[in-house]
């Protein structure tokens, strides 16, 4: 299947698999999906995966460079994919894996690149460090167990505007000044970061009272979670979906002086910050409780950065564009200080979040990515 006049020799071909922890649907759907792009007629030696919490990356901005290039693209679908309310950790590195076992079994790939975009950083570090020091086999059913323990390691890894992880990035978005999680207007004025009297330009005081409200936010909702799913489990009920408000308000897109960067200020990726927070298309809109503790939890989620890029050993490239209105300069320094391996560079291009800014910007953060993985051949 051609794509476009100018990848008319690339060609996509759709890969749907079952899950060992997930059948196929009745209706006909498979657990995990993707496409794979490669030059017509090709079977590369080497191949990206790409995969994020709930986005679909099958028709990944990146595909058709990578494989113009010779290196396949499996742009990887979970059975989270546009199911962010659901999303439990140990059943997406479970899918994850079948991409991965299907690149080295069935597609010839002899090195697999971990690709790992905005939000699929830390789950694609996640599944590297799973697949090489396990720690989700504690309490899991002999499916789960099995699965997890077969997980296949990735040969590459690379970071491409990523959050840090994904309670981190929920945190560091968070309006510190809500008071009442079930009430989306009432509000701390003495917090507020769109009230002109706390900023911009925000004082290095105000700053440290709200990162330490934002990280007391989301203990208490976490606190909620752990009580409420205790008391919902006690009268036999599983679990709950709860919703989440404001949050689109980190004080770095309203303040450019934090964490300087070429990004628009004010600005954040739904728009103008101060009529996005009041809108409920907000990451984490909704959640089970279970999500909430295995995805956006500082406490009890696996999600984080730091602890899953501490056990790559594998070589690993950071790159991070200036542009982006929601990943700061910081956040790829915090990332590639975590990354445990010697052999590991950090690069800073210009550009937006997915390059939708500037086709030129994106080629060459692909370029640059492309050349890296053929010094490691």
């Amino acid at each position: 299947m051609a794509v476009s006049e100018s990848f008319s020799d690339i060609e996509c071909r759709f890969v749907g698999l079952t899950s060992p922890t997930a059948p196929r649907a009745r209706h006909g759907t498979h657990p995990c999906q993707g496409l794979y792009w490669t030059r017509r007629g090709e079977r590369p030696r080497v191949a990206a995966i790409a995969t994020h919490y709930n986005v679909d990356f099958s028709e990944h901005y990146l595909a058709p460079l990578f494989a113009a290039r010779g290196i396949g693209f499996l742009g990887w679908n979970t059975r989270y994919r546009g199911a962010e309310d659901q999303f439990i950790l140990e059943h997406a590195l479970i899918d994850i894996g079948e991409g991965v076992r299907w690149l080295r079994e069935k597609a010839g790939v002899e090195t697999v690149v971990l690709l790992g975009n905005s939000g699929g950083g830390s789950l694609m570090a996640a599944y590297q460090a799973e697949a090489s020091q396990p720690t989700l086999t504690a309490g899991a059913n002999e499916a789960t167990r099995r699965a997890l323990e077969a997980l296949g390691q990735g040969d590459l890894y690379i970071s491409l505007n990523a959050h840090k992880g994904r309670p981190e990035v929920l945190t560091d978005w968070m309006d510190a000044s809500v008071v009442d999680e079930r009430d989306p207007a009432a509000t701390d004025a003495a917090l507020n970061p769109f009230n002109p009297e706390n900023g911009p330009p925000y004082s290095t005081d105000f700053v440290s009272r709200y990162r330490a409200a934002q990280r007391a936010r989301n203990q208490r909702i976490t606190d909620w979670a752990k009580e409420e799913l205790k008391r919902l489990n006690a009268a036999g009920i599983p679990d709950r979906v709860f919703p989440l408000f404001r949050v689109w308000a980190d004080l770095r897109f309203m303040d450019p002086a934090l964490d300087p960067s070429d990004r628009p200020c004010p600005g954040c990726y739904a728009g103008l910050p101060a009529i996005a927070n009041r809108n409920p298309l907000v990451i984490g809109r909704a959640n089970t409780i279970r999500t909430w503790l295995s995805m956006w939890s500082l406490e009890t989620s696996k999600c984080q950065g730091t602890e899953q890029l501490a056990k790559l050993a594998l070589p690993a490239l950071v790159v991070q564009s200036m542009g982006d209105m929601g990943v700061f300069p910081s956040d790829a320094r915090a990332i590639f200080d975590a990354v445990a391996s010697a052999d590991k560079r950090l690069e800073f291009v210009p550009g937006a979040h997915y390059f939708e800014d500037s086709d030129a910007h994106r080629d060459r953060a692909a370029a640059l990515m492309l050349d890296w993985i053929e010094t490691k051949l």
